[in-house]
């Protein structure tokens, strides 16, 4: 396993959990419209949004890095 596998596994799977995060808060939004609440007070809506937005700059760097390695490749070719 070369590492420009991990580098697309690690942004795939940042990019899987910065979703389900970001769902998470779009539940917890939901639920807080109608009185309930999912996680508790641990975390608001808010704050799930800035952690999703946090992994999905990694995200972003990851792919950059992954572009200028291609082009960098490409390039000495």
């Amino acid at each position: 396993m070369n590492i420009g596998n991990l580098y697309k596994i690690f942004a795939r799977s940042l990019f899987f959990v910065a979703l389900a995060i970001l769902a998470v808060s779009f539940f917890e939004m939901a639920a807080n419209l109608l009185g309930y609440t999912i996680l508790r007070g641990a975390y608001t809506s808010g704050r799930l949004v800035e952690l999703s937005a946090a992994l999905l700059i990694f995200v972003v760097t990851v792919l950059l890095r992954q572009i200028r390695d291609a082009l960098t490749n490409q390039g000495s070719n």
